[in-house]
């Protein structure tokens, strides 16, 4: 496969500037998409100076390529933030407006939507998925309920039918039954046991790391082992792949450092933290492990290495102690996952490409996850239709120019557990909430009264989100919900048709 002369972006055809450095002849890129789940903005100390936690060689992704130093989830849980990295839609378009999926879950994403699997299958791409789906599929038999599941039978709506030619995962998140491995589209094994679960809620999270829900467990699957498991199978694949005369792409969707908090013995207690800590250090020491393969396929100067979180730290992280031991795992902004607030999606994000990013910098425009469906496109030559990818923008020039200033997209919106939306403009942000729209305070529902109903924030002198100026730019106010508006009812945010969005949407969650 060879690079074209030209690229496309989410507008359709984009002239390449001389400084992007493309030439003709040049063969497509391999991509080893690294999704962890909650892990905070400030659990990475390339990102946090003040941080008690190491982590040397997620650091050196961001060190030798590009760290995008205002990047966000498209949402602050899990779910809603996969659905965007897969479709480059917002999961507010979809019939899921609020909340996450469960491991019981059908599918998310329709048959007809396009995935960023599918666009780089078609163009001549290997694509794998190891680790956490969390988009839906349905089990055999589960319309007689949970309990009448064959998993003797094959899933269908799985990965494998949204553009994966290869999965190996679970369907929800590491906490969630059923605990059933499934490769491509075959249940591993059939549950033996039914695992115990403790009762805590994000109401009352108190400190259980170790948590999971009671439920059937496959006999080949056992919960410290999930996170080991896929890394090793992701080694196994590149090394697979090296030997190939075909690029690749994978998608390695960690189930860590969420609940079930479970460093193995080798890190336990290393960090002289708390097990939150110590799982990162073991995450950090496995992606090291991976570069190394990485760096003997041979083919490590034209693999882009991407490294990202779905969201912010959840409570069960016990941010008390960490705050207690000095390290603050949101950094210097509010909430933590589930929230509205930056700490709920503002998310470490780095880029290694050395064959095109030669020379290490940081990008300052707000970016989210979703843009990375248009910026794959253009890097293979794929052109989007108007149906496809509508909220995601190609990032390529601020990839490839060190202090690209030309705004790459106009505005980005955030979403919380609750189904709140913000929306973010150059330095303005504006909640469509009086509170968190998730689990910090003030939770909706509980907002102290005589909030205003929405917050406003300038976040180049106030990222902490300390002070409300809604009522000081009314005029500010006006524009952003006029422009959140738009994007609503023409079903994107990017130039182009507008399109339909699924379900009903509820005023309560998006306007006063």
């Amino acid at each position: 496969m060879k690079f074209n002369s030209y690229l496309f972006g989410a507008a359709g055809l984009v002239v390449i500037p001389a400084c992007t450095g493309f030439q003709s002849g040049k063969e497509l890129p391999d991509i080893v998409f690294i999704l962890s789940d909650d892990l905070g903005y400030g659990d990475i100390s390339f990102l946090n100076p003040e941080s008690k936690i190491s982590t040397p060689n997620i650091d050196r992704i961001a060190q030798s390529g590009v760290a995008f130093n205002d990047a966000h989830s498209a949402s602050a849980v899990s779910t809603p933030t996969r659905y965007g990295i897969m479709t480059g839609r917002y999961s507010w378009r979809s019939e899921m407006k609020s909340g996450v999926l469960d491991g019981y879950s059908g599918a998310l994403i329709p048959p007809e939507r396009k995935t960023i699997a599918q666009i780089l299958k078609q163009r001549g791409y290997n694509t794998s998925c190891i680790g956490k789906w969390h988009l839906g599929w349905k089990w055999n038999n589960i319309e007689k309920g949970n309990d009448s599941i064959d998993y003797s039978m094959p899933i269908t709506d799985g990965p494998t039918e949204r553009g994966f030619d290869y999965f190996f995962g679970f369907s929800g998140s590491l906490d969630m039954p059923p605990y059933v491995y499934v490769e491509n589209n075959i249940p591993t094994s059939l549950p033996d046991r039914i695992t115990a679960g403790n009762n805590i809620s994000a109401g009352n999270p108190g400190y259980d790391g170790a948590f999971w829900r009671e439920g059937p467990t496959g006999s080949d699957f056992f919960h410290e082992e999930c996170t080991p498991e896929f890394f090793r199978r992701a080694r196994k694949y590149i090394e697979e792949m090296a030997a190939q005369d075909k690029p690749y792409f994978l998608y390695l969707a960690l189930p860590s450092p969420h609940t079930p908090i479970l460093p193995t013995d080798e890190f336990k207690e290393k960090s002289a933290v708390n097990p939150y800590a110590d799982f990162i250090l073991m995450i950090d020491n496995e992606i090291g492990n991976l570069m190394k393969v990485i760096e003997r396929s041979g083919k490590s100067s034209n693999t882009i290495l991407i490294f990202a979180s779905d969201n912010g730290t959840a409570p069960w992280a016990d941010i008390k102690t960490l705050e207690s031991k000095g390290h603050s795992t949101s950094y210097i902004f509010r909430g933590h996952k589930a929230d509205v607030y930056e700490g709920g999606h503002r998310i470490p994000c780095f880029m290694q490409w050395p064959e095109r990013i030669r020379k290490s910098h940081t990008v300052e425009q707000t970016i989210c996850l979703n843009d990375f469906m248009a910026t794959f496109a253009a890097i293979t030559g794929y052109k989007i239709a108007d149906n496809e990818a509508e909220d995601s923008y190609n990032l390529l020039p601020a990839i490839l120019k060190p202090g690209y200033s030309k705004k790459i997209k106009e505005a980005t919106v955030h979403q919380s557990v609750n189904g709140n939306l913000a929306i973010r403009k150059g330095e303005w942000k504006l909640l469509m909430t009086p509170g968190s729209g998730g689990w910090s305070y003030p939770r909706p529902g509980k907002e102290e009264e005589g909030l205003p109903p929405v917050q406003l924030y300038n976040m180049k002198e106030d990222p902490s989100e300390k002070i409300n100026l809604q009522a000081e730019h009314p005029e500010i106010v006006k524009e952003l919900t006029e422009l959140l508006k738009k994007y609503i009812e023409e079903g994107r945010s990017t130039p182009g048709t507008p399109q339909k969005n699924e379900g009903e949407f509820s005023d309560r969650l998006l306007f006063w």
